[in-house]
């Protein structure tokens, strides 16, 4: 049994999707959670909000802390750290979760949706890993993780969606940054991406309806996150870690128990990865 108590994950974007559930993951393992989202008022098509996944924390058996937060506000970003080391008395793990997803061609991509995607996935991850690092400095096990791919540089990933492509490879660049110039502090940096396709909202309103059925659902991706929450010493830091294959080197062997739907024969796998 993996013991969180005491401990304190601050998880971007995490009023649904892949977020709400690393926060429930951890809140059943004891820790301390903080819901940090624009969610802070249902939304008439997406179910969840700050308030809400709070609950879900306690009733899981975590400590929760709601806060409204747009990861393009510096100063918000500030002040949501410091409440969350006042509250909790130190951050021992940031999950950079929040992202925007546009799969457009370059020239059929508006320049304000560019700088949007750019400013919540690229910025805002650069942000929220800057205001967390003194506190994280403070921990004993600290680690930053970001949910972007492994670059890959195959022309058929880098020419359908230009602006999304640079974002998510700019946030493992980023993640890859900063496991470097945080190595002398021990803090841990990597990234982590799913094998197939999450079921999520994202999924259903980016895509189409039929993809959910080719998907897994958000508990893999926690449960990959915990195993590197776990780790001790840097030792998957500078890693960009891939959900299934993570979780096989720590002896899952059933992933059936991850489908969406549990009839599906084919899952569709996920952008960026070939293999």
């Amino acid at each position: 049994m993996i013991n969180l108590k005491n401990k304190t994950i601050f998880i971007t974007g995490s009023s649904r999707g892949i977020g709400r559930e690393i926060a429930l993951m951890c809140a059943q393992h004891g820790a301390n959670v903080v819901i940090a989202a624009k969610s802070a008022t249902p939304h008439p098509k997406l179910a969840g909000t700050i308030h809400s996944v709070a609950k879900e924390v306690e009733e899981a058996g975590g400590k929760a802390l709601a806060i409204k937060l747009d990861v393009r506000d510096e100063g918000l970003v500030n002040e949501a750290m410091k409440l969350t080391a006042e509250t909790f008395g130190g951050i021992d793990v940031l999950i950079n979760n929040a992202s925007a997803i546009s799969l457009t061609r370059l020239q059929d991509t508006d320049i304000k949706r560019f700088d949007l995607i750019h400013s919540i996935n690229i910025r805002g991850t650069m942000v929220c890993s800057k205001a967390a690092i003194p506190y994280l400095k403070k921990s004993n096990n600290p680690h930053i993780i970001t949910l972007s791919p492994p670059i890959n540089m195959a022309a058929h990933w880098l020419k359908p969606f230009i602006p999304y492509t640079l974002s998510k490879y700019g946030m493992t660049l980023l993640a890859l940054g900063l496991a470097e110039e945080l190595r002398s502090d021990g803090i841990s940096s990597s990234t982590l991406w799913p094998q197939t396709a999450i079921a999520t909202a994202a999924i259903q309103f980016a895509l189409d309806d039929s993809i959910m059925k080719k998907s897994r659902t958000p508990r893999i991706m926690a449960e990959a996150a915990l195993e590197i929450i776990k780790t001790e010493n840097q030792e998957l830091t500078g890693q960009t870690l891939v959900d299934e294959s993570l979780l096989r080197e720590k002896g899952v062997t059933d992933f059936d128990q991850y489908k969406f739907d549990p009839e599906a024969d084919e899952l569709m796998r996920d952008l960026f990865l070939d293999n």
